[in-house]
């Protein structure tokens, strides 16, 4: 029944023009992205006036949608319309696009993306619809929060301050989406900016979006933004890092210019559509692991094979 429901819900959303709330909501009634497992179990201590027993509860592992990750070329036009007014051109960052030399003979392969990282809206949506598979975890975005808008970011976005210097960017082979050997090489992580020289302008919006995922994903990063992360606690196992190709650490949705009912890791082979705009977005699912607490001490836990 679920799955008719976010079938007919996806088809409609497909047809519409604009990315908004409603369609965004929609799309995280995805059974291929929540990849909900029973992974463990748990042990407790549970003490009373009888004495004290060790209970245990079923450990699950399954994916949350935390955040959007929009990437696009002109600056102010974020695709989810919503959020929009949030990354708005100021005066230390005005313009966008690729880079031009004004010759129509031109072969500059220069592109920049902005990028916004805005709390996923689902909420309680989700909740209830991944409920129906069991016990749930709790993600650690906040819906609308803005964790990273590049508009902000100035330094960091625009001049690769100070990651330009970073081993990650002069030595090739390192932190990069794809390979050179594997003919699939969409792009370096380092630097964690908007700039970058890909011919195929998808792969550019992806690879620009990885960058701001993975930045969000640490702390005490050298930009300006707010971690989306979780502290751990007995029961509760937060989603960690972002790794480029690594499905354990996150897999991405896209949501424009096509939307999509499954969730991959880039480099993937599936067609990839050009936004008319350069304007594209994906919802970050991320990996958490919990279980039901049923005693006053964790005694911890056992992962099936």
């Amino acid at each position: 029944m679920h799955a008719t429901v976010a079938s007919l819900l996806l088809s409609a959303a497909t047809a519409a023009f604009a990315l908004d709330t409603a369609t965004i909501v929609s799309s995280a009634l995805s059974r291929d992205c929540l990849d909900y497992r029973v992974v463990g179990v748990c042990y407790w201590l549970n003490c009373g006036r009888s004495g004290c027993s060790v209970r245990t509860s079923v450990k699950v592992r399954h994916y949350v949608p935390g955040a959007v990750v929009s990437s696009y070329s002109n600056t102010g036009e974020n695709p989810w319309l919503e959020v929009r007014a949030m990354s708005m051109p100021n005066p230390t960052a005005k313009a966008g696009g690729d880079g031009t030399t004004n010759h129509g003979n031109e072969n500059n392969l220069a592109k920049f993306k902005n990028a916004d990282v805005v709390g996923h809206p689902a909420g309680m949506v989700f909740r209830q619809f991944a409920s129906t598979s069991g016990y749930t975890c709790e993600g650690a975005g906040t819906a609308f929060m803005p964790y990273l808008l590049s508009t902000l970011d100035t330094l960091a976005w625009r001049y690769n301050v100070p990651e330009m210097a970073y081993p990650e960017a002069l030595v090739p082979g390192l932190r990069e989406i794809g390979t050179r050997t594997g003919l699939n090489l969409w792009g370096n992580v380092y630097p964690r900016g908007g700039f970058l020289h890909q011919t195929d302008d998808h792969k550019s919006g992806a690879v620009v979006a990885q960058r701001a995922g993975d930045i969000v994903t640490r702390r005490n990063q050298l930009h300006v933004y707010q971690p989306l992360l979780a502290n751990a606690r007995d029961g509760y196992w937060p989603a960690g890092a972002l790794m480029e190709t690594d499905a354990s650490t996150g897999k991405w949705q896209e949501l424009t210019p096509t939307l999509s009912n499954s969730c991959v890791v880039f480099p993937h082979s599936r067609t990839r559509v050009q936004a008319r705009q350069g304007d594209y977005a994906w919802a970050l699912w991320r990996p958490y692991s919990c279980c039901r607490r049923r005693g006053q001490v964790f005694l911890g836990s056992v992962d099936f094979m």
